[in-house]
């Protein structure tokens, strides 16, 4: 599995929304222009947020974007989940996988079922409000 640009966005833009939240929204422009991102593309990406209440949006002068919990509340695996479907990394691990005939005999299979699990608890370990931090990536670095 891969993460698409569509999650690496999403993330950026929550941080960024984070990192400037101050109860107020934020125009979608500035954060677009503070990532260097298209406004075009995170009109087609921030339906999802909006839709699964993560964030919220008003439209018009004064409108924008905001949080809708704290920057501590939201996981990276929940969001990468939300905008990547299931982070399966084999078609086999998938949601509503195709039936395969081998599972039962697959040598492969439980070692695809641990990583998948290390990797959705490591994503579910790091907050927002963890990548916001100057010293997270000397922390990722170090451990």
């Amino acid at each position: 599995m891969i993460i698409s640009t569509k999650g690496r966005y999403v993330l950026r833009v929550m941080i960024d929304l984070a990192e400037h939240c101050d109860g107020g929204y934020i125009p979608m422009k500035d954060v677009a222009e503070r990532q260097e991102i298209s406004l075009k593309y995170l009109e087609k990406i921030l339906p999802v947020l909006t839709k699964n209440n993560m964030i919220e949006g008003v439209h018009g002068k004064g409108g924008g974007y905001r949080l809708t919990r704290k920057p501590e509340d939201y996981s990276v695996g929940e969001i990468l989940r939300l905008t990547e479907g299931d982070l399966a990394p084999v078609a086999c691990l998938e949601c509503d996988p195709k039936p395969c005939g081998r599972t039962a005999d697959c040598r492969t299979f439980p070692m695809w079922q641990k990583f998948t699990r290390m990797m959705n608890d490591y994503f579910d370990s790091i907050a927002i409000a963890d990548l916001m931090r100057d010293d997270f990536a000397d922390q990722m670095i170090d451990s």
